[in-house]
């Protein structure tokens, strides 16, 4: 059976690149950049005053002039002035080109203006005091955002700055997510006592909402021949198929058998953990098929654990989980498996605890409403001890 390590490392391995796009530099939080950002100026462009007050020349300062007439004010977008006389001075605002024949600004806070007089009440000033140097930041030509890089809002900023206003980002997936079985309903009908409504593909729908993924949905009833039509169909049209059901031993889970029929090369079946043991996974040429358990919790686990790191890779993210919590109590596991133990998170001086929360089993979804991640407790151990430390799959922000 395909441990937990190898399965990732295969599915690694079958990453893609999607290609590029081009998109509105509003449009682009979440998504992953294809292009160098580059500075097309220095940053900033000017000596750039930093204070409200007053601009003047730190040689007259030097020399112990402490009262300057103003000759006129420097506001932020206009013209750069000229210090006429070089012991008087020019009032220029933060933001503002800093003027011709001055290298110093001194806020207002440090001075006494009456009568067109600006008295300094200073003793000493530094060199360029209150003045944001042109190119201290960056000079023209730099990279101010490398490829790859996850925009967030910052990097929005910049793109305006910059003048960026489409951009390269990677190209989503297109993504079918596909839940089988006669027994499901659509959410707004009323089930019969034999029924359940659909939720397994909206809990997947939401998890790649948050990777950016506008994924779409269908359902498909447990009938081998209409199974072959219609995936065959949706395999030509779309990127990555993500089954929810019809894996595992049963009569009707016939999922393996059709996709072997239609050419997918199966790449491993069964995975040494609970929940989600019976998870499959193939390809065929450059499309991709996950096909997850039925059951919810086994559905989610695996969206977290395999989908995300796959779909990281492919647009060219570094994938490497870090996310640790420290177990708050002794725990017994006796299977042979990797189990992702559902726990509840809290911070206590600045560690993260993970509490184990009570379940009855992969079928029960309400149960990770109650939780927070899951805790991988590794396959060689069977009494797992408060205090360990273990890797976790977080779904809330901690």
């Amino acid at each position: 059976m395909t441990t937990v390590k190898e399965a990732l490392e295969i599915i690694l391995n079958n990453a893609i690149n999607f290609g590029v796009e081009e998109v509105d530099f509003l449009n682009s939080v979440g998504r992953v950049l294809k292009e160098d950002i580059v500075a097309d100026c220095d940053f900033p462009p000017f000596n750039r005053v930093s204070m409200d007050g007053i601009a003047i020349s730190s040689e007259a300062f030097n020399k112990g002039i402490r009262a300057f007439k103003i000759e006129g004010i420097q506001a932020a977008g206009s013209q750069q002035l000229i210090l006429q006389n070089t012991e008087n001075c020019i009032e220029a605002m933060t933001g503002a080109m800093l003027p011709n024949n001055t290298d110093i600004v001194i806020q207002y806070e440090l001075l006494t203006i009456e009568n067109g007089i600006a008295r300094v009440n200073l003793d000493e000033v530094k060199n360029f005091q209150n003045v944001h140097l042109k190119g201290l930041d960056r000079k023209v030509g730099d990279i101010l955002i490398p490829t790859n890089t996850l925009i967030s809002s910052a990097e929005i900023g910049v793109f305006a700055t910059v003048g960026k206003s489409t951009i390269k980002v990677a190209k989503q997936p297109k993504v079918m997510i596909i839940s089988t079985g006669n027994e499901l309903v659509e959410v707004s009908d009323t089930p019969e006592e034999h029924q359940i409504r659909r939720s397994n593909v909206f809990t997947l729908v939401s998890l790649l909402e948050r990777l950016n993924i506008k994924a779409e949905v269908t359902h498909m009833a447990d009938d081998k021949n209409s199974l072959l039509t219609k995936i065959s169909a949706l395999i030509n049209e779309y990127d990555v198929l993500l089954f929810s059901g019809a894996v595992s031993k049963g009569k009707f889970d016939f999922i393996p058998e059709v996709l072997s029929n239609l050419g997918v090369e199966k790449l491993f079946h069964q995975v040494k953990q609970r929940p989600g043991k019976p998870f499959w996974f193939g390809k065929k040429e450059n499309k991709i098929v996950f096909a997850f358990p039925g059951n919810p919790v086994s559905t989610f686990v695996n969206c977290l654990k395999y989908f995300y790191p796959w779909h990281y890779k492919s647009v060219g993210l570094s994938f490497e989980n870090k996310n640790q919590a420290i177990l708050s109590e002794d725990y017994y596991f006796k299977p042979d498996l990797t189990y992702f133990l559902q726990v509840k998170l809290t911070q206590k001086e600045g560690k993260l605890f993970a509490t184990p929360i009570t379940g009855k089993g992969s079928a029960d979804l309400t149960n990770l409403v109650d939780a927070d991640a899951f805790l991988e407790l590794p396959d060689d151990c069977s009494n797992f001890t408060n205090g360990e430390v273990f890797s976790i799959l977080s779904y809330r922000s901690f």
